[in-house]
């Protein structure tokens, strides 16, 4: 247990997926600093967001804020490496694709510490994509890949990395799923305070910027949902992101009438809309996941997805934005609640990932 950890967030989706480990080292007592970038500063995402999740405190906050990738990659990589030759830890940790990984990627590999990459392998093979590119840098420079799937391993032995340093670990989205559904349903009162009724909404999230910043996508994604309303009769919730809310009134877009729109919510209130949602519909990578887990059916409003596994065992489909496709696909789905198998892993994915850096035996994903 002499190992030391440095563990890396700055984004909501990373602290979720993270959740399970930061309690994991919490309660073990093993030595870690979390440092928290601030890429996605907020109050709610602070001190709310983790009092919520139980989850103690970060060590260090960075604060470094919005600006363009490289403004931000740089101030976070100047602050990362300053808590690293502070902090001296054995192995640095990141998680998934932002920015913030980048940087702890970048800030790591200067120094004489080890990687770790968590959610590693994954791949939508669109370079356009930024997050494709952080992914990929992060990949071939950690010392530990943690794979949450054998697709993402063999994605990762095609590029020529070692297989000695891959891990199939499962994902720790399905360890907080897990965890954070037993802390959702005690703590959370979304649906009566929504005047909700359990199967009788849809779900849907659209934030990423080659959505909602093209206005004729944006506009193809709000005529789908509403298109998907008026056929199940249903409303679809919108919990609206700042830069969707900015871009509908820069582009003079209508919300149709089968779309609500309602404020963020945190996670906990989120989990329990997603769980009693009859579809998702989404352009998130993580939401994509957590459908699956959960056994509701996701419609993807993008063109490709770095979570192939969830279209493979037919919990997922690729809408696009266009507004026939996300209604087609939508249709798809009835017949299929919940009938598949949860490619993710079996909820023990922060096991197997804190086995080998502690040199203890390590069993992976059955495969």
């Amino acid at each position: 247990m002499g190992t030391k950890l440095a563990i890396v967030l700055g984004t909501r989706p990373e602290i979720i997926k993270l959740s399970p480990l930061l309690r994991a080292c919490t309660e073990s007592r093993l030595p870690h600093t979390v440092i928290h970038t601030g890429q996605h500063y907020t109050e709610s995402l602070d001190a709310v967001f983790f009092d919520q999740l139980e989850l103690r405190e970060p060590d260090h906050h960075l604060a470094v804020g919005s600006g363009t990738h490289a403004e931000q990659t740089a101030e976070m990589m100047v602050g990362i490496e300053q808590v690293l030759l502070e902090e001296q830890p054995d192995v640095v940790l990141v998680q998934g694709d932002t920015n913030s990984v980048l940087a702890g990627t970048m800030a790591t590999s200067k120094l004489e510490i080890d990687l770790g990459h968590v959610e590693a392998g994954l791949r939508s093979f669109d370079r356009t994509m930024p997050e494709e590119t952080n992914r990929v840098i992060a990949d071939h420079t950690a010392e530990y890949l943690f794979a949450p799937t054998p697709q993402s391993r063999t994605h990762l032995l095609e590029e020529g990395i070692d297989r000695d340093r891959i891990y199939v670990t499962g994902n720790t989205v399905v360890d907080a799923v897990d965890q954070n559904r037993e802390l959702a349903a005690a703590k959370s009162t979304v649906l009566p305070d929504l005047d909700l009724e359990p199967g009788a909404f849809g779900l849907m999230t659209a934030h990423r910027a080659e959505n909602v910043d093209d206005a004729e996508r944006f506009a193809g994604i709000l005529e789908g949902a509403d298109r998907v309303a008026t056929q199940f009769g249903i409303e679809i919730v919108y919990p609206i992101h700042p830069r969707a809310e900015e871009a509908i009134d820069t582009f003079g877009l209508e919300v149709p009438d089968g779309v609500r729109v309602i404020e963020p919510q945190d996670y906990l209130d989120f989990l329990v809309l997603q769980d009693e949602a009859s579809v998702v519909l989404t352009d998130s990578g993580g939401i994509q996941e957590e459908a699956c887990i959960l056994g509701v059916p996701c419609v993807t409003l993008r063109d490709n997805t770095e979570r192939p596994e969830t279209v493979d065992v037919g919990a997922n489909r690729l809408a696009g934005t266009d507004p026939d496709s996300i209604l087609d696909r939508t249709l798809e789905t009835v017949d299929d609640v919940g009938n598949w198998e949860n490619p993710f892993g079996d909820g023990k994915a922060t096991d197997r990932i804190l086995e080998p850096l502690l040199e203890t035996p390590v069993q992976e994903v059955a495969q």
